[in-house]
């Protein structure tokens, strides 16, 4: 049985589902250690997270039957279908790519054909990588954000946060509404009209033959993440002072990842050299006593953004993942699953 291959300090009996639920047993083909554990962040009384891929049974690939990915919450365990983890890693999804880059001691379950997964990761990265890692840590600084005063930080260095925040959702906005062929929009930052700011962002658009409706959905997004933004928080600090450190962690562990990965074309998930930075964020070192963050914490996370956009100037990755090659792939192990050969 899958459950009696790992150890019983991480599979209780709590774990039988892997056996038992029609879409794993035979069809998983990785299991790993998701967060704090895979980072090298854990504390005393971390949650054990556990991810991994499944492949779509003979039915759901020339059948009926569907499977995106299952969730044991009890457990805190997430199986994505091997399908959804290839779109997934096309994207360079941050939470998929990290599983193709754990160390070797926190891979659970890794057979053939999931070693061949993890073999292959250079064929997902990509530019995309800039965009999507960059969304994830702007999202984490957003939820600092919203939690703290609206003065934590000077406001022309929010300013360039909500800047950032919106350019990286430009990305996918472009991909959803159209690269605007009929035009163009330009973001950037410069002397504040509004005489209660240093700074502000502004906008030159030209749009022709637009839908309006797609003008609408890409207005309103943008216009949320500012919205989000000027939101004043009001927090529990006793309860909430540990996410916001936990959130900021995450925010600098992202970046570092994409560092890596946009200038080095590698997926380091546990980060050893950064272990004590890390964890001095973790532990509320750089939080002051009303519960916002010291000046050196913007510090490091604009000096990793720096770094970042550096590693995106000299990336010597794709602009798409190769589609081609990911095509094969993915074919050639679908084919083996109809023909009953796993």
């Amino acid at each position: 049985m899958l459950r009696s291959r790992i150890s019983r300090e991480i599979a209780p009996e709590t774990y039988g589902f892997l056996d038992t639920k029609e879409q794993l047993g035979r069809h998983v083909i990785l299991l790993g250690l998701g967060g704090s554990y895979s980072y090298g962040t854990a504390g005393e009384g971390s949650d054990i997270d556990i991810r991994g891929v499944s492949l779509n049974r003979k039915s759901d690939l020339i059948g009926l039957t569907a499977h995106e990915q299952y969730e044991d919450e009890n457990t805190d365990t997430v199986i994505f279908s091997f399908r959804k983890m290839i779109t997934l890693l096309m994207s360079c999804n941050p939470n998929t790519l990290e599983l193709l880059g754990l160390n070797r001691e926190h891979y659970l379950y890794l057979n053939e054909m999931g070693q061949g997964l993890v073999d292959r990761a250079e064929l997902f990265l990509s530019k995309r990588a800039i965009r999507s890692f960059g969304g994830y840590a702007d999202a984490q600084l957003r939820r600092l954000q919203n939690a703290l005063a609206r003065d934590a930080c000077p406001q022309s260095e929010r300013e360039e946060h909500i800047f950032r925040s919106v350019r990286n959702a430009m990305y996918d906005l472009e991909q959803r509404y159209g690269r605007f062929e009929n035009g163009f929009l330009n973001l950037y930052i410069d002397k504040a009209v509004n005489p209660e700011l240093e700074t502000e962002i502004f906008m030159d658009a030209e749009l022709k033959h637009y839908p309006l409706r797609d003008y609408k959905n890409l207005w309103n997004e943008m216009h949320n993440i500012v919205k989000d933004y000027d939101k004043i928080g009001k927090r529990n600090r006793k309860k909430d002072d540990n996410h916001l450190n936990k959130h900021a962690m995450h925010l600098v562990r992202l970046l570092i990842m994409a560092v890596d990965i946009v200038g080095k074309g590698e997926i380091r998930t546990y980060r050893s050299q950064e272990h004590e930075l890390l964890m001095s964020i973790r532990k509320g070192e750089y939080q002051k006593e009303d519960g916002t963050f010291r000046e050196e914490f913007y510090e490091i996370v604009s000096d990793y953004e720096r770094q970042l956009d550096e590693a995106a100037r000299h990336t010597k990755l794709p602009d798409e993942p190769d589609m081609a090659a990911i095509q094969r792939y993915v074919m050639a192990v679908n084919e083996r699953v109809v023909r009953d050969e796993i």
